[in-house]
This record gives C-alpha cells, structure tokens and sequence, in this order.
C-alpha cells in the first residue's frame, strides 16, 4: 500500500504563498479592497492553486478534496439562503407597510413623538410610511391603533 503524503514542502508553501500575495496584489489593482472575510471565488481560487502546485507523484488525498468540495458547498447554499431571508424579511416589511394604511400610529423621532393616519406606504427594501405628509421609515412607528 503506497502512503499519501499530504503535506506541502516548504518549496511548494513559498510558490502557494508567492501566488496568494500575487493574486491580493491584483486585487489592490483592480479597485477591488482586501478583506478578512473569503468568499466563494476566493476559495475557488486558492483551491486552484494548491490542485495547481501539487507534486503529481503524491497527490492531494481525495478525502481532503471532497471534504473541501462539500465545504465551498455548503457555503454556497448558505449564502443563498442568507439571501433569500433577506428577501423574505424585505417582503414582510413591506406588507407591514401596506396593512397599516388609514390605521392611526405613532411614530418615535428621538426625543418626540407624533401621532396620525397612515395615508399610503412604499414597498421595497426600506418601506416606508405616509403620515401627516411626511414619510417616515417603517422602524420608526412604536405603535400601532386600531382604525
């Protein structure tokens, strides 16, 4: 049974290193600002570059490879998740918005109140509410009266 070495050498971590300070330095370039966070191109990426620096006579371990793959899967679904929870949330605030029309609210503004009929409401991301011709965001109301 041959065995699997796993380990890089210290060549093959200097060439990973080299490419990872080259890929941020385009990064730098190209506008885009370095983060602490990866997201999935950059692992995408990195994967690349460790399958691209491996000794072909010890190759990566296949287990190692698809423990990777189901992370950056994982991940993937994650985010798309993330994202739909916010769209979600996104719709329920704007319906929110809409039900209070001709319902009476108060709105908190720091240090005061105010106190009027919802007269029409936008949708979106940010909804908003029409009360005594001004509009206020959906997070200021602190309460809500039946009509």
């Amino acid at each position: 049974m041959m065995e699997i070495n796993t380990t890089m050498s210290a060549a093959e971590r200097t060439q990973t290193e080299m490419a990872v300070d080259s890929f941020n330095k385009t990064l730098a370039v190209n506008g885009r600002k370095a983060s602490q966070e990866l997201g999935k191109d950059d692992f995408l990426k990195l994967l690349l570059t460790q399958l691209s620096h491996q000794d072909p006579t010890s190759p990566m371990d296949n287990n190692e490879f698809i423990a990777q793959m189901a992370q950056f899967s994982s991940l993937e679904q994650i985010n798309n998740m993330s994202n739909s929870f916010a769209k979600m949330a996104a719709m329920m605030n704007s319906d929110q918005a809409v039900n209070s029309i001709g319902k009476t609210v108060e709105i908190n503004l720091g240090d005061t109140t105010t106190r009027g009929v919802v007269d029409g409401a936008t949708r979106g991301e940010n909804p908003q509410v029409l009360v005594n011709g001004m509009y206020y965001d959906l997070n200021k109301i602190s309460a809500v009266y039946g009509e």
